[in-house]
């Protein structure tokens, strides 16, 4: 079981929160740097770990998990284009980029096709639109396997109400185009959802043999996907890795002595490699009472976070106060400055406002958001004209400034006013 955490925080891997705050602003997002490396050493016994940027995109993460021997994957013609910045090669074996989507849009299908990037093709038009331009490649199937799970309806990946994926009843039709286009399907790609439990994720296996036998010998690689959970709640317990790894393992030897060759395996980590890292610091900048409910309201809304209001995901948080003061504890709603009702960090799916017992706090004291590193800043917006925040990474006990905070003129920079509304100025 994970251990109860403290509500009140003093540092961020070693460093005084007040240190940070004080010298990059809030809101901040900070990331622990031994914690991603952690992260990726627990998953050693997989054959490849690709790392699902989407969680984190920051080039100084994505070198950093190059560097420690992750591949990457990429959901779109820009994260190609991180990862080429971040130093990841376009081709190689395995690819260490891999493209990872349901359709080409035309920038996407651009520089697959110019860099030799691998595609992992989510539907039909996918196959045939690269065999048309690009024929003799290698690719990846991603199958739809006809169910899914997750810890939200909206992270559910599978079944027929996902769009993700190839049908699994289509397999043999994808399999004959990608012959008559001229591309060699040599991988298979399955995931249900973030968040599955053993159960579901035993069926995964069972769904990726059989497609793996109706495939044939020319599979060359599974991959289980993602959706590593990670405890969020205090008490939850940890995935098992080791039961996790010989579910896939076991169906990976199956397979290799039905092909008699090997069989790569490989996993897609996003949120398991990167949530636990990151933090969101933010300033309190009112304590109200409104009726019987008392409000912390901080710098920081859904547009620096989108999970509470999107999902009802729940963050651990915790209290750096400006001087030291007493743990006692008070029930408070936690939201942030936007002009939105829904802007409530402390809500369950629906929308459904809940209260989180907290140290006492006062404006100037600093709430810490954690758990934030995974799917935090990668869905952050300017909603409200707000720019976007700094983020910084640790590394040995120092702190990098790897994103520095948008300005208010980069806001509107791309924007222009036709001259015909110019001359009534």
């Amino acid at each position: 079981m994970v251990e109860v955490p403290s509500l009140l925080r003093e540092t961020i891997a070693g460093i005084p929160v007040s240190q940070l705050a004080e010298r990059f602003g809030t809101p901040l997002y900070v990331y622990d740097g031994n914690v991603i490396c952690q992260r990726l050493a627990e998953l050693r016994q997989f054959d490849v770990v690709r790392y699902a940027q989407k969680a984190c995109s920051n080039l100084a993460v994505l070198a950093m998990l190059r560097q420690e021997g992750a591949l990457v994957d990429a959901v779109s013609a820009g994260e190609i284009c991180r990862a080429l910045a971040a130093g990841f090669s376009p081709e190689g074996d395995p690819p260490p980029i891999v493209y990872c989507a349901d359709i080409f849009d035309r920038a996407a299908l651009k520089l697959v096709v110019e860099k030799g990037i691998h595609a992992n093709c989510g539907s039909m038009d996918m196959i045939e639109q690269l065999g048309r331009v690009a024929p003799g490649r290698e690719i990846t199937l991603r199958i739809n396997p006809g169910f899914g799970h997750g810890h939200s309806r909206k992270t559910n990946t599978g079944g027929d109400h996902s769009k993700h994926g190839i049908w699994h009843e289509q397999l043999a039709e994808a399999l004959s185009l990608a012959d008559k286009v001229g591309l060699r399907v040599s991988g298979l790609h399955m995931h249900i959802g973030s968040g599955s439990d053993f159960e579901h994720l035993s069926q995964v296996c069972s769904a990726m043999e059989n497609a793996a036998r109706q495939a044939g010998d020319r599979i060359r690689s599974i991959s289980g996907g993602g959706g590593l959970p990670i405890p969020y709640r205090p008490g939850e317990s940890r995935i098992d890795l080791r039961r996790y790894f010989e579910l896939w393992d076991t169906t990976r030897r199956r397979l290799e002595n039905l092909f008699g060759h090997p069989v790569r395996l490989e996993i897609e980590p996003g949120r398991y490699l990167v949530a636990e890292s990151g933090f969101l610091v933010t300033e309190i900048r009112s304590v109200k009472r409104q009726g019987n409910n008392l409000f912390y309201l901080v710098d920081a809304g859904f547009n620096c976070l989108a999970r509470p209001i999107l999902y009802g995901a729940y963050h651990p948080m915790s209290i750096a106060a400006q001087m030291p003061g007493t743990n006692n504890l008070q029930e408070v709603i936690v939201g942030g400055p936007l002009c939105e009702s829904g802007d409530i960090f402390t809500q369950s799916e629906g929308g459904f406002v809940e209260k989180r017992r907290l140290p006492a706090a006062q404006v100037g004291d600093w709430l810490v958001i954690e758990c934030a590193g995974a799917y935090g800043f990668t869905m952050a917006s300017n909603y409200n004209s707000h720019p976007l925040p700094a983020e910084v990474l640790i590394l040995d006990g120092q702190a990098h400034l790897v994103r520095r905070r948008q300005t208010f003129e980069e806001l509107f920079a791309s924007e222009s006013i036709p001259e015909r509304l110019r001359r009534g100025a």
